[in-house]
C-alpha cells in the first residue's frame, strides 16, 4: 500500500510510519517542523521529508490512504488536495483500528497510568516470548518502536488516549478502537481546552466503556470512585472485573510485593504503580499468562521511559524524572517517592507546561498535590503562557492554588538551574515532574552533579 502522512514528525505519527514501513508499505510524509528523536529515526529509514513544509503535489490519486496528524490544521493544503481527490483519509486511531479489525483488541484507558500499564503488559508478554501487535506511548527496553503491526498476530495492545483524533475528527482516540478487552485505571479531569467541565470529561469514559464489543470485558480500578460509577453504571453486556491495589511493603528503599510465594522485590514503586501492576496482571491473565509467570516477568520491569525514571544516583542522592503534570498524578508521584525514601529530603520540582495547568480555575485542582514534598518548587515560563494565548499566570495565583506557604515559584530557567545546583543534596531525592524540559535543563549535567553526593 502507498500511504502518505500529513504531519509525519509527531511522536505517535512517526512511530506509525516506521511500523508500516517495517510491514512493507510504501511511506511518504510531510511536516513543517520535526524534532529529535523523530528526525533521526525517520532519516535512518529514508522517511524524512527532503524539505519541511506542505506540498500538495505529494498527494496524488495513486495513494491508497492519507493519515492525518493532530499537528496539522483543517485548512492544510495537503489535506485539501486529498479531499479534492476523494482519497481515503484516516486519523491515527482510525487507521490503527483498520489494521486491527480482525484481531482481539486490548485497550488500556484512564487519565493516568495507561502508558505504564500498557508497558507492563508488553514487558510480560515479551519476557515469555508472546508476539503481539501494539501501540504504546513511551519507548520501552527491548522494543524497537512504539508501534508494531503485523498480519499474523492475534492480539493488539493499544494505549487508549482520550485526546482528540485529528483536526477534522473531534472524537477522543479511544472511542474508535472498539475493544474486546479493556481496562480503566482512573479518571481525573484533564484536557480542559477540549473538555471544559468535569462532567463532560467523564462522559468520554462512559462512551469508551459502552464501545466495548458485546461479550467483551472491562477490568477496572474499583478504588477510583469515578471509574467505579462509570463502569458499574454501564448497561453494556460485558464482563466487569474489578481490581484493587495489592499488598506491599517498603524496606530500606526497596518495595516488596506480596505474592502467594511470599514478598517479592520489584523495581517500580508507589501505590499508584502497584495499582497499575494489579491491573496489568489481570489483563495478562485474560490473555493466557498465569499468575506465577506474571510475577516472574514483572520482577524485571524497570518502568516506562519518563515514568518515574531514575536518571541519576550518587551515594546519598537519587534523581527521578516523571511525565506527571496533572494534579492527581503529581500528588501520586510525589507521595510514592516520599514513601520509598522516607528519611531523605524530597525536592519536588513541578513544571507547569500544559494548557490546563495555566487555567486559573483548573489551577485550584493542584491543592495538596505537593504536600509530600519537603522542598516544593513550581517552575513555569511566562513565554509558554503567551504561546498558548492565555492570560498571564501570576505567582500569587499559584501559591493560593497549592496551599503551601513554603512553595518556591520560579519563572527563569537559569535561575531555576542555579537554585537546584545550590542545594545540598546529601540524603536527598530530586524529583522532576514535567511534560516539558524546564527551559532547557541539561539532564546530563544534572546527572554528574547528583553523582557527586
Amino acid at each position: 500500500m502507498n500511504i502518505h502522512f500529513i504531519a509525519i514528525g509527531g511522536s505517535a505519527m512517526h512511530n506509525l510510519a516506521l511500523a508500516l514501513n517495517h510491514k512493507g508499505y510504501k511511506i511518504t510524509g510531510s511536516d513543517d517542523v520535526i524534532f529529535e528523536p523523530s528526525k533521526t529515526r525517520l532519516a535512518e529509514k529514508g522517511l524524512l521529508p527532503d524539505d519541511f513544509g506542505w506540498f500538495p503535489e505529494k498527494v496524488t490519486a495513486e495513494l491508497d490512504a492519507v493519515i492525518l496528524g493532530m499537528h496539522a490544521k483543517a485548512n492544510n493544503p495537503e489535506l485539501l488536495k486529498a479531499q479534492e481527490l476523494g482519497l481515503d483519509i484516516f486519523s491515527y486511531p482510525e487507521f490503527l483500528y483498520e489494521q486491527s479489525k480482525n484481531k482481539t483488541r486490548v485497550v488500556i484507558g484512564g487519565s493516568h497510568g495507561k502508558t505504564t500499564i500498557t508497558s507492563m503488559i508488553l514487558h510480560v508478554l515479551n519476557y515469555h516470548g508472546r508476539d503481539v501487535d501494539y501501540m504504546v506511548g513511551a519507548q520501552l527496553d527491548g522494543f524497537d518502536r512504539m508501534v508494531h503491526l503485523t498480519e499474523d498476530n492475534d492480539f493488539i495492545i493499544l494505549e487508549g488516549d482520550e485526546y482528540l483524533s485529528s483536526p477534522i475528527d473531534r472524537r477522543p482516540k479511544f472511542h474508535l478502537y472498539k475493544p474486546n478487552i479493556a481496562l480503566l485505571s482512573g479518571i481525573a479531569w484533564d484536557h480542559i481546552n477540549v473538555f471544559p467541565t468535569f462532567d463532560n470529561y467523564v462522559d468520554q469514559f462512559q462512551i469508551f466503556v459502552d464501545s466495548i464489543v458485546k461479550g467483551g470485558s472491562i477490568t477496572y480500578n474499583e478504588e477510583d470512585e469515578n471509574v467505579k460509577n462509570v463502569v458499574e453504571g454501564s448497561e453494556n453486556a460485558i464482563r466487569k472485573l474489578p481490581y484493587t491495589t495489592p499488598e506491599y511493603s517498603v524496606e530500606n528503599g526497596q518495595t516488596l510485593l506480596e505474592t502467594p510465594e511470599g514478598p517479592m522485590p520489584i523495581e517500580v514503586f508507589g501505590k499508584h504503580n502497584l495499582s497499575n501492576l494489579s491491573g496489568a496482571k489481570w489483563i495478562c491473565q485474560n490473555m493466557g499468562i498465569d499468575e506465577d509467570d506474571f510475577y516472574e516477568a514483572i520482577g524485571t520491569f524497570k518502568g516506562a521511559s519518563k515514568r518515574l525514571e531514575k536518571i541519576a544516583e550518587g551515594k546519598t542522592c537519587v534523581a527521578y524524572k516523571d511525565f506527571a503534570h496533572s494534579p492527581s498524578k503529581v500528588a501520586a508521584t510525589t507521595k510514592a517517592v516520599k514513601e520509598q525514601f522516607p528519611d531523605r529530603k524530597l525536592i519536588a520540582c513541578l513544571e507547569l507546561h500544559t494548557y490546563s495547568s495555566f487555567n486559573p480555575e483548573f489551577l485550584k485542582e493542584y491543592k495538596g498535590a505537593l504536600d509530600s514534598a519537603d522542598s516544593p518548587i513550581v517552575f513555569y515560563l511566562p513565554e509558554s503562557v503567551e504561546i498558548k494565548k492565555l492570560a498571564p499566570v501570576l505567582a500569587p495565583q499559584i501559591a493560593e492554588a497549592f496551599k503551601r506557604d513554603d512553595l518556591k515559584i520560579m519563572t527563569d530557567a537559569e535561575a531555576f538551574r542555579a537554585y537546584l545546583y545550590d542545594q545540598n543534596l546529601t540524603d536527598s531525592v530530586v524529583l522532576l515532574m514535567s511534560s516539558g524540559n524546564y527551559g532547557g535543563l541539561n539532564l546530563e549535567d544534572l546527572k554528574t552533579h547528583v553523582e557527586e553526593y
